[in-house]
C-alpha cells in the first residue's frame, strides 16, 4: 500500500497536533482522507509523563483520530537546533509521505519547542522540493504549509468549523493523562500548566475563534502564503 498521504502534521511533542487540530485531523479522516502525525521528539524532559508512555498514550490518540500513520523522529527534546542531521530527517518524512497539506505549530508560542520546530518543518518544506539535496531521495513538489496554534493564538487566517465531531476532539485530548491530569494523592505528579484546566482552555479558545463565524467550535490557522478561493464556490446557500 503506498504511503503516500494527504495531510501530515508535525510537532514537537506528542500531543500539540492533537491541541491545535484534533478536530481538523478527526473530519479529515472521517471523510476518507489518509493523515498522519510525526512526532519530532519523545518529550523526554517533560515534567510528567516518560517516553514509553507518551508512546502509547500518542497511539491510543492516533486510533481515536482514525491516523493513516504516526511516527517520532526521536530529536532530542529542548535540542531542535535546525542541526543539517535534523533538517535532512525531516525533509526525509516529507519525501517519504509526499503530502498534499503540511500543518506545523504556529511560529509564535510560550514553549520554545514549538517555535524550533516550526522553523525546522519550514525549511524541510521548501528543501524537499529541491532534488540537489539529497539526491539520493526523490525530490516532491513543495506542499501547502499551514500552521496551528498550540499555547499563543492571534485571529486566525482560516478556520474549520470542528462543531460536530468536538467530542472526538476532547477523547483524543483525554489519551494523555500524564499530561492533562493532575493525578491522585501520592502519585509523583508535577502541577504544570497543563494538569491545572489546560483542556477546558483550549475548548475555550476553539468557542471564541468560532465565535465570530457564529460557530460553536472551530480550529484556527495561519498561512505565510495567499490563499486562492472560488469567491462564488465560497458562498454560502
Amino acid at each position: 500500500m503506498s504511503e503516500q498521504l494527504d495531510i501530515l502534521i508535525f510537532g514537537a511533542h506528542a500531543d500539540d497536533a492533537e491541541i491545535g487540530m484534533a478536530g481538523t485531523i478527526a473530519k479529515h479522516t472521517a471523510a476518507g482522507y489518509r493523515v498522519g502525525i510525526c512526532d519530532l521528539t519523545e518529550a523526554e524532559l517533560s515534567s510528567n509523563g516518560n517516553p514509553v508512555l507518551r508512546k502509547e498514550e500518542a497511539e491510543a490518540a492516533a486510533k481515536v483520530l482514525g491516523l493513516a500513520t504516526r511516527v517520532n523522529l526521536g530529536l532530542p527534546d529542548r535540542g531542535l537546533t535546525g542541526s543539517a542531521e535534523q533538517l535532512a530527517a525531516v525533509t526525509e518524512v516529507i519525501r517519504r509521505f509526499a503530502p498534499r497539506l503540511v500543518f506545523a505549530p504556529y511560529w509564535e508560542d510560550r514553549h520554545p519547542d514549538h517555535i524550533d520546530g516550526s522553523k525546522l518543518v519550514e525549511a524541510a518544506v521548501f528543501n524537499a522540493k529541491l532534488r540537489r539535496f539529497m539526491p539520493d531521495k526523490p525530490a516532491v513538489p513543495a506542499p501547502e504549509l499551514y500552521f496551528y496554534f498550540i499555547n499563543d493564538w492571534k485571529t486566525p487566517d482560516l478556520v474549520v468549523d470542528v462543531s460536530a465531531i468536538y467530542e472526538q476532539k476532547e477523547r483524543a485530548l483525554r489519551c494523555y493523562r500524564s499530561q492533562f491530569e493532575a493525578g491522585s494523592p501520592g502519585e509523583d505528579v508535577a502541577l504544570t500548566p497543563l494538569n491545572q484546566g489546560y483542556v477546558e482552555r483550549v475548548k475555550a479558545r476553539d468557542s471564541l475563534i468560532g465565535q465570530r463565524s457564529l460557530i460553536p467550535f472551530a480550529e484556527g490557522f495561519m498561512t505565510k502564503t495567499a490563499y486562492p478561493v472560488n469567491l462564488f464556490g465560497s458562498l454560502r446557500t
